[in-house]
């Protein structure tokens, strides 16, 4: 692979465009970058697997990175950070209301979380959302090399495959849909459901969470569009008359665990663990839930569950807490805001109804906290309550026990998580069972250590073993034989 000089291909992309190109393109909303305070160091690092899984590969082709600063109205030149080609993409505030909280986040969100919320359908957000993929596609395809190879990301750039591959037929594309595709039934709602489907059939490769949720788009294909599909091999019509084969499987994406490994190892991380679980009184339980402000992450039922549990004297103050992390999220959104106020009424309320002097029933906490932390959070927690609606992945999961290098913990996980496939040595709840979540409360609490230390043995080796650069080695392996198909 090399560096190329490639002018653009479409004329709605300004004319001579000449641009040094790569022959690795990363396309996601975001770029795997924040912006700091600091004058010297203007750009930190972002938290996150992907920009670790892909890394190697771009350092060793010439990679680059498109996507949006997080800043509304700002225009920046392409720039290096640590290592990496940036090439921002710029959103007006119109763009961000009307792209990514309108169509992105109140639309397609609650639709592919199984309708828990209501979704609105808005054209107004559907036409920003295909203005916005086609600059993001057209910003890819100034920076891609000839024959280059282009991974898409996730559910706010579903048009992006098909757009690139008619700006750039000669370019090898993958998308990967990082949260879940729901059932026909529900998908169907949507308005738009025939050019969304086109839109990610414009790659070669379209990776899913789960093998549920590849069949569901692969069903979806075939009652929308007709076209054939046979074990993940789905059938594309060419603008030239002929066919070309798009593969739609399941790629279940991890983290990086050995990172996870080396923190809890720290002497600073133990001792940060220590005096967490000192300044929680040391009680005999510590229950840890770590979730975005979400509807999708089940935190009410979590609550009602801990609630009734202490009310009907399962559980007493005196010997166990919980402690309930929700980092910020889409705090403009009308449906997160009432989600956030009643939220924290119920916590005010739980406390109220079971504190004593000294003594705390939950520890809510509205923040996000840097990953040593939280490292040092799973190592103080007894147990650890996952209990999502729906969730694509949930790599709290995976992190929590990738963090138990003591061997110790519990893990009490949702059946509606994609990670609940892999770590079937949790104990799997129903979210929606109340009294099934208490159950599996008192039975982690419960939990003889013997049993504990084989099921945290069994999870921690499955987490291992499928850690997020074998998830990337997966996809890029099938996109790369994909490449080889291309005439």
């Amino acid at each position: 692979m090399h560096a190329a000089v490639v002018v653009s291909l479409n004329s709605s992309i300004e004319r001579n465009t000449v641009t040094v190109a790569s022959d690795f393109v990363v396309v996601s909303n975001r770029l795997p970058v924040d912006r700091t305070d600091d004058e010297n160091e203007p750009w930190r690092r972002s938290p996150g697997g992907l920009v670790t899984a892909v890394d190697p590969v771009m350092r060793s082709n010439n990679g680059a990175w498109v996507g949006w600063p997080g800043q509304a109205d700002v225009e920046l030149d392409p720039f290096e950070f640590d290592g990496l080609q940036l090439v921002p993409v710029m959103l007006t505030a119109d763009d961000v209301q009307l792209y990514y909280e309108g169509f992105s986040n109140d639309t397609i969100w609650p639709l592919y979380h199984d309708v828990i919320a209501t979704p609105t359908y808005h054209r107004t957000w559907w036409d920003a959302y295909v203005k916005v993929n086609t600059r993001f596609a057209e910003a890819a395809s100034r920076h891609a090399a000839e024959g280059a190879t282009v991974w898409v990301h996730d559910y706010q750039l579903q048009l992006v495959p098909k757009l690139l591959r008619e700006l750039r037929p000669d370019l090898t594309i993958g998308y990967f849909h990082h949260i879940p595709f729901p059932a026909y039934g529900l998908y169907a709602q949507l308005p738009w459901r025939r050019q969304v489907l086109e839109g990610l059939l414009g790659a070669d490769v379209i990776g899913f969470q789960r093998v549920a949720d590849a069949g569901n788009f692969a069903r979806a294909v075939r009652r929308q569009l007709g076209f054939d599909t046979k074990a993940g091999a789905i059938s594309v019509p060419t603008p030239d008359g002929g066919v070309r084969t798009a593969v739609a499987r399941a790629y279940p994406i991890s983290i990086d665990a050995a990172e996870y490994e080396d923190l809890a190892k720290r002497p600073d991380v133990r001792a940060r663990a220590e005096e967490i679980r000192t300044s929680l009184g040391n009680p005999k339980a510590i229950l840890l839930g770590v979730d975005r402000l979400d509807y999708t992450k089940g935190i009410r039922h979590r609550l009602k569950a801990y609630g009734e549990l202490l009310a009907d004297g399962r559980l007493s103050v005196h010997d166990v807490i919980l402690v309930q992390v929700a980092s910020p999220s889409r705090e403009r959104v009308q449906t997160y805001m009432e989600l956030r106020d009643e939220i924290e009424l119920t916590v005010g309320r739980i406390n109220g109804d079971a504190d004593e002097l000294g003594y705390s029933a939950i520890q809510y906490l509205h923040n996000s906290y840097p990953r040593e932390e939280m490292v040092a959070l799973f190592l103080a927690a007894d147990v650890m309550l996952v209990t999502a609606l729906r969730d694509g992945m949930n790599l709290v999961a995976k992190e929590y026990v990738a963090s138990r290098v003591d061997g110790g913990g519990a893990l009490v996980l949702s059946e509606f998580t994609g990670a609940a496939d892999e770590l079937t040595q949790a104990i799997k709840v129903n979210p929606h069972d109340i009294t099934g979540v208490k159950d599996a409360i008192m039975q982690a609490i419960d939990m003889p250590q013997k049993e504990k230390d084989r099921r945290m043995r069994a999870l921690r080796r499955r987490v291992r073993e499928n850690d997020v650069a074998k998830w990337s080695e997966r996809f890029l392996s099938d996109l790369n034989a994909a490449r080889k198909e291309h005439p």
